[in-house]
């Protein structure tokens, strides 16, 4: 068997395998012996059938199979040997004046198109500027999260008068458009939420009603035509609710209203155990900590993405895209040709991250360690249970959980890849300039 590298260019390879029949037949002469052993033929019995008949009857696929198989362990031990850096996959390149006769005596001779990644420098230094955005909590964010979490602890009150943000508890008939009851129309007494009512013209007809009032509904318009919504009002499907175009009289059964709980010392104590915090200025600085934490994670996300933007900036190799494009069409046979040239640059700008990424690691001998691949999987998991379960799993039953789901060898890979994307960032932050700038959120909600 022979194997030989044919450079296009720096970026470009034909890879082409020539193979005789003494590198082969041996593989199919197994291939055929195992068959006949596990065959069920009528006419033989089991185990008993003479690989020449499997051979007549089945050599041909055999042949291709194992040909195949010699085709794939000499390309990926060659590829391995020669330390080639490919990118996707070889591509089989097609050669239609080849005619083979499978009559286990061919010489074959296969050609694979190789991508190769680039050879590339890039410099990182403190003459990199990236803004690291320290996010401060400002009045309103801070008003509206404390009035959020005094509502939480709240009472919930029936006062005379409905106001902004009070549900009403009403029933609702089908109008015709006499505006005398629908006979058989869709009918529900249900909460009618004040807050999720959108056009304000309708909302303001719901304030000041008292127990008993009536009024009449336009559904649609109260809810901006959501038939999801309004489906989950009346209690009917979305298409019913889509296609109702009557109104509604609604009327008030009783007024409910979410009071605010009181800032003290009881309710201090609920949300941060007793005795922690004993001030109304305490309370307000524990909930300013904990929003600049949330706030903390955003600008964390957002000092991701610009070195990654810089990274991508200064990362100026060129890529085999012509190549790239053929194997994104080989593996993706759904994949039209709008979706391909409309989706590649973002595939080639990830592409030069991960290239990126791991010239980082290499050239800085970074090391990833099992224990950092565990800890963060052990917080991916810990963060999903805690969405379904507000009881929280002992240490001992998360670590087991852990250890299941790092058996899936691609779930593995991902932590992995998020851990080696966090490295190489880390690693950028200690490298170029960071300049701190304070800004308020709703300021930061601005920043591109």
């Amino acid at each position: 068997m022979n194997i030989s590298q044919e450079k296009i260019d720096s970026l470009n390879a034909v890879v082409t395998i020539n193979i005789k029949p003494e590198d082969y037949q041996a593989r199919v002469d197994k291939a055929i012996k195992d068959h006949a052993k596990k065959a069920k033929i009528p006419g033989f019995r089991p185990g008993m059938v003479p690989p020449a008949h499997i051979k007549k009857m089945y050599g041909k696929s055999i042949l291709v199979d194992e040909v195949n198989n010699l085709l794939s362990d000499t390309l990926n031990n060659y590829i391995n040997e020669q330390q080639l850096e490919v990118l996707g996959q070889p591509l089989p390149k097609m050669d239609d004046t080849k005619q083979y006769n499978w009559d286990f005596a061919d010489d074959f001779e296969f050609n694979y198109e190789v991508g190769l990644a680039p050879a590339f420098e890039v410099d990182f230094s403190s003459k990199d500027k990236v803004t690291q955005y320290v996010i401060k909590a400002d009045k309103e964010t801070l008003e509206a999260r404390i009035k959020n979490i005094r509502k939480s602890y709240g009472k919930m009150t029936n006062p005379d008068v409905s106001a902004d943000g009070d549900v009403l508890y009403a029933e609702l008939v089908q109008l015709s458009p006499d505006g005398s009851v629908f006979d058989g129309g869709v009918s529900n007494t249900t909460s009618v939420r004040l807050d999720q009512v959108q056009d304000e013209k309708v909302k303001k007809s719901l304030i000041g009603l008292k127990k008993g009032d009536e009024v009449t509904l336009d559904i649609q318009k109260a809810y901006n035509n959501d038939a999801t919504r309004i489906a989950a009002i009346l209690k009917v499907d979305d298409e019913t609710a889509a296609e109702l175009k009557s109104n509604f009289r609604l009327t008030v059964k009783n007024v409910n209203r979410l009071e605010e709980s009181d800032l003290n010392q009881e309710f201090f104590d609920k949300l941060f155990g007793e005795g922690t915090v004993t001030t109304e200025e305490e309370f307000r600085a524990k909930i300013t900590e904990e929003v600049e934490s949330m706030f903390a994670q955003d600008a964390e996300r957002k000092l991701q993405n610009d070195l990654y933007k810089l990274a991508i900036e200064k990362a100026t190799f060129q890529l085999p895209d012509e190549f790239l494009k053929r194997w994104l069409k080989a593996t993706n046979e759904k994949l039209s040709e709008e979706e391909l040239t409309g989706g590649y640059d973002d595939f080639a700008k990830n592409l030069k991250w991960t290239l990126l990424e791991n010239k980082i690691i290499k050239d800085n001998k970074i090391e990833i360690k099992y224990e950092e691949v565990f800890a963060l999987a052990k917080r991916r998991l810990d963060a999903q249970f805690r969405m379904y379960s507000p009881q929280a799993l002992s240490e001992e039953q998360l670590g087991q959980y852990t250890v299941q789901y790092l058996q899936n060898r691609d779930e593995a890979n991902k932590i992995f890849e998020e851990v080696k994307a966090v490295k190489a960032l880390d690693y950028l932050k200690s490298v170029v300039t960071l300049d701190k700038k304070e800004v308020d959120a709703k300021d930061f909600s601005s920043v591109e």
